[in-house]
């Protein structure tokens, strides 16, 4: 499909390329035709009015016989005072005037195109002049055909000339046209052959620094970022795929040596550490379920929120522990989705007592335009190098997973994607002791 794009893009450049020729080259011709046309036309005129001079010079010397031999006319005439033909060229003698109008004006001579001269056939340019004698004022007329727009011959060399100019310049469009296209189509068969198991391939970049080359650097930055999101992709399928299987087995087999050895098994027991299999299960599934909708790019639900009074809220709903300590200032409001915002906190709150020693401090605090909200334990803190890795989806710190703090490794990563859909930052600072998660905000201006 492609490919019949590419051929139909070069035909139509081509097939435009030519027209635009032809177009120019008969607008060439016509004008050079009208052009020696007017000229033909102009030598016409003065030719028959030379011929009238000729005449009437012979008038004047008392010269004129009666049949005159027309030199550069086609027909000549010579008309009394009278109006009675006293002198024509051979084929005109004892026939009447060829015209009838005279110069007017003072004008010694006067020129029409006549379709026909009266006694002659064809359109033809006759000119008039005056021969003044003693008894009145004579006319002599001169007529020559009416040149016609170049002969055939002519015509024939303009046509020629302009069918070869139409063809060199298509033919030039349609070469110059395929090498264009040509790294476009060697960008498309390498495209065509990227698969999910050859991401690391990349179109090959022409050398000219052109618009060409610009498509195909978009195109190889876009496959770098496709590569790093489907290698992000497998990795969260990974990681997804071990945290839904781990319960499982557990839970299985514990069901299954249930099941072989009924009357030793504790039920109980059994039933509970299913359960808790099962609500591991449920967590995973619901974080992901999370995620899924904001990878969607569901926006929030923004309400005017008094900061404090939504941490003070989570904070009430149920008892920790580890203590905790507030340092909450009032006054400080944000545009927020409630619900996405208590999630956040409540995943910063469980990932803060899965880590503390003893005490979590939430502090609530207002900053030039920005509100601030910081989530602090008194933990072993996390290492500088990998205070972004802890954001990544199923991510944990070795210490983490030495401990088996129960979390299923998303809560960190929800929590930063909410406050990036609320326009605000999430990140660890520095602390003198444990991990500082500290989220800024935008505030608002006005309380509702």
């Amino acid at each position: 499909m492609l490919l019949r794009n590419r051929a139909s893009l070069r035909t139509r450049m081509t097939l435009t390329a030519g027209a635009v020729a032809a177009l120019v080259c008969v607008t060439i011709s016509v004008a050079i035709v009208i052009g020696m046309h007017g000229k033909d036309v102009n030598d016409n005129r003065h030719r028959a009015v030379e011929a009238t001079e000729r005449v009437v010079v012979l008038v004047r010397e008392g010269r004129l016989p009666r049949v005159l031999r027309p030199r550069g006319v086609r027909a000549i005439q010579v008309l009394d005072v009278h109006r009675r033909v006293i002198a024509a060229s051979e084929d005109l003698v004892g026939k009447p005037a060829i015209a009838s109008f005279h110069p007017a004006g003072g004008e010694l001579t006067a020129v029409r195109d006549l379709c026909p001269p009266t006694g002659l056939t064809g359109c033809m340019t006759v000119a008039s002049h005056w021969a003044i004698q003693p008894e009145g004022n004579w006319v002599v007329y001169a007529g020559r055909p009416v040149p016609g727009y170049g002969g055939p011959t002519f015509v024939l060399l303009l046509a020629g000339v302009s069918l070869l100019v139409t063809a060199m310049t298509a033919a030039g469009a349609y070469r110059v046209v395929g090498r264009t296209l040509a790294p476009v189509d060697a960008i498309r068969s390498e495209v065509a052959e990227i698969t999910a198991t050859g991401l690391g391939r990349r179109v090959p970049v022409p050398k000219n620094r052109d618009e060409i080359r610009s498509l195909a650097e978009t195109v190889n930055d876009t496959l770098d970022r496709v590569e790093s999101a489907y290698e992000q992709l497998r990795r969260f399928t990974s990681d997804a795929s071990h945290d839904l299987r781990s319960p499982i087995t557990a839970m299985r087999a514990q069901l299954e040596e249930a099941l072989m050895y009924p009357e030793d098994r504790d039920w109980p027991q059994m039933t509970r550490a299913v359960l808790q299999g099962v609500e591991r299960l449920q967590a995973v599934v619901t974080d992901l379920l999370t995620l899924a909708r904001l990878d969607a790019g569901e926006p929030p639900r923004h309400v005017s929120t008094h900061l404090a009074g939504l941490v003070t809220a989570e904070l009430d709903r149920y008892p920790r522990k580890a203590e905790i300590v507030r340092a909450l200032n009032g006054g400080v409001v944000v545009e927020c989705d409630r619900l996405r915002l208590s999630r956040l906190l409540a995943n910063l709150l469980d990932n803060a007592e899965r880590h503390a020693k003893s005490q979590i401090t939430v502090t609530v605090r207002g900053e030039p335009g920005v509100a601030v909200l910081e989530v602090l334990d008194d933990g072993d803190g996390v290492p500088v190098e990998m205070r972004e890795v802890v954001f990544r989806r199923f991510a944990r710190l070795e210490a983490s997973r030495n401990r088996d703090c129960g979390g299923t490794g998303l809560g960190l990563a929800i929590a930063r994607q909410i406050a990036e859909a609320h326009g605000g930052t999430l990140t660890i600072e520095d602390s003198e002791k444990g991990a500082r998660f500290v989220l800024r905000l935008p505030r608002a201006h006005v309380w509702m």
